[in-house]
């Protein structure tokens, strides 16, 4: 570094990562003249500048030269600030930017101007005009939001690579990870004989992944490990901003403690600005501009308003000032949780936390109520694509709705019901329904009896048969007494269903004819659709085969008339199973493998189970029998993942199969093949049922 012209600092800690970034910079370099380095506090923009300007120092032959620019509070030092770094004096009598740029002109040079963001604007037009009138300079900028002038490429910063949880990665993996990497090289300056270890990965693993990989987090972190192990430094994470907070002593005061590298970012905001942050801050797992829309316009508290159009402006701003990020695909929205965690703590302060947390439940609420009718039409496919998306959403709104709006809440976890049923999230689906209802005693009739009938659907998912019936029969004499006949078709449906699992096919078709009947008289044809095919599911097991087939059909129709696309792949494996029965196993292993993708594509793990549990029946048959039991068992894994067992009528057939392979290959083959199953991926046995080998 000695031989070239510069004033760079001498770094005493090792550069951790950051090949691709810098590869990446220095590309742009060759691109451009201008190349600002952007992103949040404490990401290591100036590090990485630091880094890049050592690397290309020898391409100009005239120095680099840093420009610190975080002291300064004046505008008009900007321009003297830069002549200080390069030793350029005024002369009498003549425009101190004059004798820069006279400077400047000849020379090929870089300089870095770090930490331009309280000072963009006078940035902006040195920078403009220093670039406008010498050829030869380059410029590499830090700031926490572009310069936005002619010839500027932003480069946004990402925060380091982080592992993942579940599964946690094995040692040497871990190491892989930059997050963790910075974290044991700093851990080691205070400690050196720290390393991880089988008893302490978890701990650093899940530091480094809820400080969202932010070098100075980390780095505040590992610091800390000098009188704390991993384990207490972790358990102290949820009050972070009081945690981290012995930053060097000589470094910038905004890079001493995380709170204050994120209140420099916060006080450079206009108030508005500041007010959409920290309402934004609420939505979990990201949002998008209609949820921003709802949550963020509102009045502030020192007067004025953000207006509903005024937020996507807004929004733009807080992208650009690194405070929100742009998701993979565009529409989408997210915060780093750190951020996000003092966004609440600002929230909290302006004394706005409630009406916004309650603004937030409203918008989930009917964003759920909407897609509960969305979920049997052509649109299933997006709509269910966008509830995913929201999950961590709508949980934050169940939790906030629990504690202060258990009405909404009762309304938004029965609007909720289909999403988890085509999702097989049955267990979560019952346990907020069953804690909404108990705080939600008080709840208008009509929407108790909905939630009662919603969360005995889950319970009859589960298996548990005395507890759905009870909630159904709850929800009946609700309905009944509110003269609700949709409700109470509803209701005699899913007790009809339950009374099948038990293998009690009279009752079981008693109550569905009469659903069926109160359906055709509303004109339901999505209701009558489920109730022909489960009048076909009676059919099969009393081995009516021919009338269960055109049961199926004609409830297939309607399902493809309709655009439902989990009620198509339920009864494509339903009349798969009929005529595998009547011996075409050539049709079955079409309407089973189109019932196991429609399936996949769903996200629906109950119905990737039952298709693979029929094709093994169908591979059975046709003398395939160990890739029967492989299929099994993978279909068996899949449904205690999901806590959804067999229904009686189903168990019987399922159970004289897997007798007859058992008896065929053998208890040692059958246990080998068995867990060959068990052990594939959801994905590997969905490939491996979709294989021919017949053929």
């Amino acid at each position: 570094m000695e031989a070239y012209p510069n004033n760079l600092p001498i770094v005493l800690t090792s550069f951790i990562g950051r090949e691709r970034e810098m590869e990446e910079i220095k590309a742009l370099l060759k691109q451009g003249r201008l190349v600002t380095l952007t992103g949040t506090g404490g990401c290591g923009k100036t590090r990485l500048a630091l880094e890049v300007a050592m690397e290309v120092m020898e391409e100009f032959p005239d120095g680099v030269w840093l420009v610190e620019l975080a002291p300064l509070k004046e505008t008009e030092l900007v321009v003297q600030t830069v002549a200080l770094a390069l030793g350029v004096k005024e002369e009498a009598q003549r425009p101190l930017l004059e004798t820069l740029t006279d400077f400047l002109k000849p020379k090929k040079l870089l300089l870095l101007l770090d930490n331009c963001e309280h000072l963009v604007g006078a940035c902006a037009q040195l920078m403009e005009r220093l670039l406008q009138v010498c050829p030869n300079l380059w410029v590499l900028a830090t700031s926490r939001e572009g310069l936005r002038i002619a010839g500027e490429q932003i480069y946004r910063v990402p925060p380091l690579s982080v592992p993942n949880l579940t599964p946690l990665p094995s040692l040497g993996q871990l190491m892989q990870y930059e997050s963790v990497r910075l974290f044991v090289d700093r851990a080691r300056l205070v400690r050196p004989s720290f390393s991880v270890n089988d008893q302490n990965a978890s701990a650093v693993a899940e530091i480094c992944h809820r400080l969202d990989g932010i070098p100075l987090a980390i780095e505040l972190a590992a610091a800390l490990v000098r009188g704390l192990t991993v384990e207490q430094i972790l358990e102290r994470l949820s009050d972070r901003f009081r945690l981290l907070t012995a930053g060097p002593r000589t470094a910038l005061p905004k890079q001493q403690t995380l709170r204050a590298a994120i209140d420099w970012s916060y006080e450079l905001l206009s108030r508005a600005e500041r007010a959409l942050f920290r309402r934004l801050s609420v939505f979990a797992g990201g949002w998008d501009l209609e949820g921003a829309e709802a949550v963020g316009a509102g009045k502030l508290p020192e007067g004025g308003e953000v207006r509903t159009e005024e937020v996507w402006e807004l929004m733009m701003r807080l992208i650009d000032k690194s405070l929100v990020v742009v998701e993979g695909e565009m529409g989408r929205y997210q915060m780093l949780e750190t951020l996000r965690e003092y966004g609440q703590e600002r929230l909290q302060e302006a004394g706005e936390a409630e009406e916004t947390r309650k603004k937030h439940l409203e918008f989930f609420l009917g964003l759920a109520e909407r897609a509960e009718g969305e979920l049997q039409g052509t649109q299933q496919r997006e709509w269910l694509e966008r509830l995913e998306k929201e999950q961590d959403n709508f949980r934050a709104a169940l939790s906030y709705g629990l504690e202060r709006e258990p009405e909404k809440a009762l309304k938004l976890a029965a609007a909720l019901w289909r999403f988890w049923d085509i999702h097989s999230n049955f267990t979560e689906g019952r346990s907020w329904l069953e804690r909404a209802l108990e705080k939600g005693m008080s709840a208008p009739a009509p929407v108790r009896a909905k939630a009662l009938n919603r969360a005995g659907v889950m319970a009859w998912r589960q298996g548990d048969h005395a507890a759905a019936q009870a909630l159904l029969e709850e929800s009946l004499t609700l309905f009944r007494e509110l003269g609700d006949q949709r409700g109470i078709a509803n209701v005699l449906n899913y007790s009809g269903n339950i009374a099948w699992a038990q293998g009690d096919l009279e009752r079981a078709k008693a109550l569905h004819e009469e659903s069926l009947a109160i359906r055709r008289a509303l004109g339901d044809q999505g209701g009558i659709a489920s109730s022909l095919g489960n009048l076909g599911n009676i059919a099969w097991a009393q081995g009516d085969y021919e009338r269960a087939k055109v049961l199926y059909e004609e409830c297939l129709a309607l399902f493809r008339e309709l655009g439902n696309q989990w009620g198509v792949a339920n009864v494509l494996n339903n009349l798969g199973v009929v005529v595998r029965a009547q011996g075409d196993y050539g049709r079955a292993r079409v309407l089973l493998e189109e019932s196991l993708m429609l399936f996949r594509e769903l996200g629906s793990q109950w119905g990737i189970a039952n298709a693979l549990e029929e094709l093994a029946k169908l591979a059975g048959v046709k003398g395939q029998r160990e890739r029967a039991v492989r299929l099994l068992g993978a279909a068996e894994s899949s449904r205690e993942a999901i806590g959804a067992p067999m229904y009686l009528p189903e168990r019987l057939d399922y159970e004289q199969i897997m007798t007859e392979l058992r008896s065929t290959l053998g208890d040692e083959a059958f246990a080998v093949a068995w867990e060959e199953g068990r052990t594939m991926t959801l994905e590997q046995a969905i490939a491996y049922a979709l294989e021919h080998p017949d053929t």
